[in-house]
């Protein structure tokens, strides 16, 4: 599987122009022959919250009309980074996963919201898991905070996806505990971590992208600048297989105690 990581930089409050940068991004990087496009959270707002009433995409509409047709048109698997949605009076981050012929697979809003970037004070969590499948490879997907939360994580990964996406807006002064972060994941769920993170600032924080690839024994296989750009990488599916074969650690887990 060949992923593309998109890393952005977000027009803080202004979805007009971050639709348009995301269809223009996502038709360069799908020639670049990936089987997977990757976004960063909430790019059609950034962290606009104050602004959701006037700003959130109604029901994701907009951003399940784009991003089904870009898969369509390039016949390319896009794991839509988050958008701020509107739903039944309330506002969510959002994923959204399309495959090939732009059909949306699923769509997941954030369970653990952020409270120092004050997400809980206007967006709902929700409360399901997200896993799909890419191309026959089993996947799934978290929003940024969710990462540490691992018990969350390892709940999906039991189930046997060999990928986890992640979409984010990690500010610069975090970075190290991002990387490392990432990389845990890697390991105790035997899993690769494709992870996006988006650069530039907003009027409270500056983000540092890094966005990164994981091998399931933490190797980093690519890794981002602080600017825009498209980072690719091949994941060797193989190799998931042969790390939980040789270190079973799913079959010794103890559930009844934890």
């Amino acid at each position: 599987m060949r992923v593309g990581l998109i890393q952005l930089d977000i027009r803080y409050g202004d979805p007009a122009a971050n639709f348009k940068q995301v269809s223009a991004a996502i038709q360069k990087a799908a020639r670049q022959h990936v089987d997977v496009l990757v976004l960063p959270e909430l790019w059609n707002t950034g962290y606009a919250l104050d602004r959701l009433p006037e700003l959130a995409d109604q029901n994701g509409q907009q951003t399940q009309t784009q991003l089904s047709a870009l898969a369509r048109q390039w016949k390319v698997n896009i794991v839509g980074g988050s958008v701020a949605v509107a739903r039944n009076g309330h506002y969510y981050n959002e994923m959204l996963t399309f495959d090939r012929q732009g059909q949306l697979l699923s769509r997941y809003d954030k369970v653990h919201c952020f409270g120092l970037m004050g997400e809980q004070e206007v967006m709902t969590a929700g409360n399901q898991e997200n896993r799909f499948t890419l191309d026959n490879v089993p996947a799934f997907g978290v929003i940024c905070y969710d990462i540490r939360f691992p018990e969350w994580l390892r709940k999906q990964a039991a189930r046997g996806p060999q990928v986890l996406f992640v979409s984010a807006e990690w500010p610069t002064a975090r970075l190290t505990q991002w990387r490392l972060l990432l990389q845990a994941r890697a390991i105790e769920n035997q899993a690769y971590v494709v992870a996006v993170n988006r650069v530039g600032d907003d009027p409270q924080n500056a983000f540092g992208g890094q966005s990164l690839v994981v091998d399931p024994l933490g190797k980093l296989v690519a890794i981002g600048g602080a600017h825009a750009q498209l980072i690719t990488a091949t994941l060797d599916l193989k190799q998931v297989e042969r790390v939980r074969e040789q270190l079973p650690v799913f079959a010794d887990r103890r559930p009844e105690l934890y």
